[in-house]
């Protein structure tokens, strides 16, 4: 079994959406200024005996050409090169989108979802609780500003199957599916267990930072419910432990930058 990661771009954002409170207004420093982030956005891809897995499927390439509605183009725009489209990280792995069956979204949301429109062939694994949820909000109101981070014609992709996930499993041999909600109604993450080189946890959004995940933990700017979110660190937190495995943090340019990226691998 192999992992890679893949380069889909990145996106820019004020500090407080990865760290809550990261800048504060003081009565010494009334007029804080701002930081404002570059934060990676990568896909996972699982080459596994049974099958090429994909965890996670970055912004779509028309983003920021009308795709995203306003509000979100101004709060996290989006930027790529050619060599970070999802297909040609692919091709750096000798995959093509049809030879992947399997795909797993940590959640919907428009850095997540938003190449899904490639793999309308496929078996889609969602949190049941991130589905329903996301699905609500882009029906309720034709209004995009009331869709969150959301985009509706990411969630009205046709794939073959979207399989809700209730609760923790083994997908396959070697890589596990568990539930770690808080960031959204209901987020999944990966374990990966590799032969040389150990296990891999990519919490995804649960644990966007090395400072969201401490200790002490800190929440980030985007949270559904703050309680699931503490837990869900802890569980990460306690699955480390257990296996002895490294963390993959979501949204970390420093962490991105000490990963292999494809076509380098871990094994």
């Amino acid at each position: 079994m192999k992992v890679y990661v893949l380069d889909n771009g990145w996106l820019e954002c004020d500090a407080n959406w990865m760290v809550g409170l990261s800048t504060v207004a003081t009565l010494q420093n009334k007029e804080c200024r701002h930081k404002w982030l570059k934060i990676p956005v990568y896909c996972v891809l699982i080459d596994h005996p049974e099958g090429k897995i994909l965890f996670d499927l970055g912004c779509h390439p028309n983003a920021m050409k009308g795709y995203w509605p306003n509000g979100l183009v101004s709060i996290f725009p989006y930027y790529y090169n050619e060599n970070q489209d999802l297909e040609r990280q692919l091709a750096l792995t000798g995959t093509k989108p049809g030879d992947i069956k399997t795909i797993i979204l940590s959640h919907m949301h428009l850095d997540h979802a938003g190449n899904l429109y490639r793999f309308e062939h496929a078996d889609v694994y969602v949190h049941r609780k991130d589905f329903e949820y996301g699905q609500t909000l882009v029906h309720l109101s034709p209004q995009p500003e009331n869709h969150g981070a959301y985009v509706k014609a990411d969630m009205e992709v046709a794939v073959k199957q979207f399989h809700l996930v209730d609760k923790d499993f083994e997908l396959v041999p070697g890589v596990e599916i568990i539930s770690l909600p808080g960031h959204t109604p209901g987020v999944l993450g990966v374990i990966v267990h590799l032969a040389k080189e150990g296990t891999l946890i990519f919490p995804q959004d649960a644990v966007y930072t090395r400072e969201n995940y401490g200790p002490p933990v800190k929440a980030s700017g985007i949270v559904h419910d703050s309680l699931a979110f503490f837990s869900s660190v802890e569980k990460v937190r306690n699955y480390a432990r257990k296996y002895n495995a490294k963390v993959m943090f979501s949204h970390d340019m420093e962490f991105f930058k000490t990963m292999k990226h494809a076509p380098q691998y871990y094994e």
